[in-house]
C-alpha cells in the first residue's frame, strides 16, 4: 500500500478520551474498595502501538475546561509520546460535561470481566468539525494514515459529521483512511438511516476495512451468514464469504481484517486474525495466549496492523505483528499495549517467552 510521504504525523486518530477505574488484583467491581484509574480510549489504544515504537501521533479530541480528570488525561497523552488538539469546553456546571467513565474489572478464572460504560455528559460528544483546521492538519502537516472508529462517529449528530469531514478531507490529500466499524447497538437507537449513510460514505473512500460479522451486517447492511460464536472455523469460513459481499460493494477499500478468539477462560483465549489484503487471504490460526486483562486487545491489533502498514513490510507481516501486539496488550493492566521495541513484539509472534538479558 502506497502513503502518503513527507508528512508530520504517521497516524492521526480522533477519540473521545475518559478514564477507566479497576478494582486491584482482579477483583469484583462489587467487592471491592480500592481502584486504580488510568486514561483510555479505543482510538488512543490503536495509537499507542505506533507512538511507544517512535512513530508520530495526534489526537483529535475535545477536555473539560479547568477539569482535574482533563488534566490526567492530557499528562497521560504526552508520556505515551502523543501530540494532541482540541477544544476547551466550559463544564457548564455540576450536571455538565465530563469526560465518560469506564467501570470495568479484569476477571479472573471462570469469572468473566464486567464493564460498565458512564457516558452522561461526555464531552466529546460536542466534536465538532468548526473545532479543528482539517486544511491545516491534512494539507500542510499531513498524515500518512487516520484511523477512525465507529463509536467515535456514533456518539452523536456532530461526531457523526465530523468523522465524515475528516474522511473527506484525507481523502482530498491523499492520506489512508482506516475503518474500524465498532458497532454498538445502544450507540444506534433511533438513528439507523442517518447512521447507515454516514458510515456507508466513509467506508466508500475508507483503504483499511476492520470490523466483524455483525459490525459488516449491522453498519452497512451487507448480507452474510451468522457470526459462528465460539466454532472458530465457522467464524473463518463465515468472514470469507462476508468479504466477498463487502468487496463488491465497497471496492475502493484493499484491506480487510478482523480477530478471532475464543474464550477458554478470563485468563486464556485462544487468539486468531484474518486479513485479505488484495486478493490474498492471511489466516492465524488462534493460538492460546495468557489474559492478564482483555480490554484493549482488539485495539492492540489494530495498532500492530497499521504499524506494519505504514512500516511498509510486507502484506504477510501486517496481521502477524497485529496479532503480538493484540497479545501483548492482554498482558497489561492499562487497555494499551506498551511495547519496548520491535523485537518484543516479534518474540511474542515467535512464542519466545525467554528472559533476555
Amino acid at each position: 500500500m502506497e502513503l502518503k510521504s513527507n508528512c508530520r504525523y504517521a497516524l492521526l486518530v480522533p477519540t473521545s478520551m475518559g478514564v477507566r477505574i479497576t478494582p486491584v488484583n482482579g477483583q469484583p467491581v462489587h467487592s471491592s474498595s480500592l481502584f486504580e484509574m488510568q486514561a483510555t480510549s479505543a482510538e488512543t489504544n490503536v495509537a499507542s502501538i505506533a507512538a511507544f515504537l517512535g512513530m508520530p501521533v495526534k489526537v483529535l479530541t475535545a477536555f473539560v475546561k479547568g477539569s482535574p480528570v482533563a488534566q490526567f488525561i492530557k499528562s497521560n497523552l504526552r508520556s505515551r509520546n502523543m501530540d494532541y488538539e482540541g477544544p476547551e469546553v466550559e463544564q457548564g456546571g455540576p450536571w455538565g460535561y465530563r469526560h465518560q467513565f469506564n467501570i470495568a474489572d479484569s476477571g479472573y478464572g471462570s469469572r468473566g470481566p464486567r464493564v460498565q460504560n458512564d457516558r452522561a455528559g461526555e464531552v466529546g460528544r460536542t466534536l465538532n468539525v468548526c473545532d479543528f483546521d482539517l486544511e491545516r492538519i491534512f494539507g500542510q502537516e499531513g498524515v500518512q494514515i487516520v484511523h477512525l472508529s465507529g463509536l467515535v462517529g456514533a456518539l452523536s449528530p456532530d461526531t457523526s459529521n465530523f468523522c465524515l469531514e475528516i474522511a473527506r478531507t484525507a481523502r482530498k490529500y491523499g492520506t489512508r483512511i482506516a475503518f474500524d466499524l465498532n458497532y454498538r447497538a445502544s450507540f444506534w437507537k433511533g438513528r439507523k438511516a442517518e447512521l447507515s449513510r454516514t458510515f456507508a460514505e466513509i467506508a466508500s473512500v475508507s483503504d483499511i476495512l476492520i470490523g466483524n460479522e455483525e459490525d459488516f451486517q449491522q453498519c452497512l447492511g451487507i448480507e452474510g451468514p451468522e457470526a459462528g460464536g465460539q466454532n472458530i472455523e465457522a467464524n473463518i469460513d463465515g468472514f470469507k464469504t462476508l468479504i466477498a459481499n463487502v468487496k463488491k460493494a465497497y471496492p475502493n477499500a484493499s484491506v480487510f481484517a478482523t480477530t478471532l478468539r475464543q474464550v477458554v477462560s478470563a485468563n486464556e483465549h485462544l487468539w486468531g486474525a484474518i486479513m485479505l489484503a488484495d486478493s490474498e487471504w492471511h489466516v492465524i490460526e488462534p493460538r492460546r495466549i495468557t489474559v492478564l486483562d482483555r480490554i484493549g486487545g482488539g485495539d492492540g491489533f489494530v495498532g500492530g496492523l497499521l504499524y506494519a502498514i505504514l512500516k511498509g513490510w510486507e502484506p504477510s507481516k501486517w496481521p502477524q505483528f497485529g496479532w503480538a501486539t493484540g497479545a501483548l496488550a492482554t498482558t497489561f493492566l492499562t487497555d494499551y499495549a506498551q511495547p519496548a521495541d520491535e523485537e518484543q513484539v516479534w518474540s511474542i509472534w515467535q512464542g519466545n517467552a525467554r528472559v533476555k538479558r
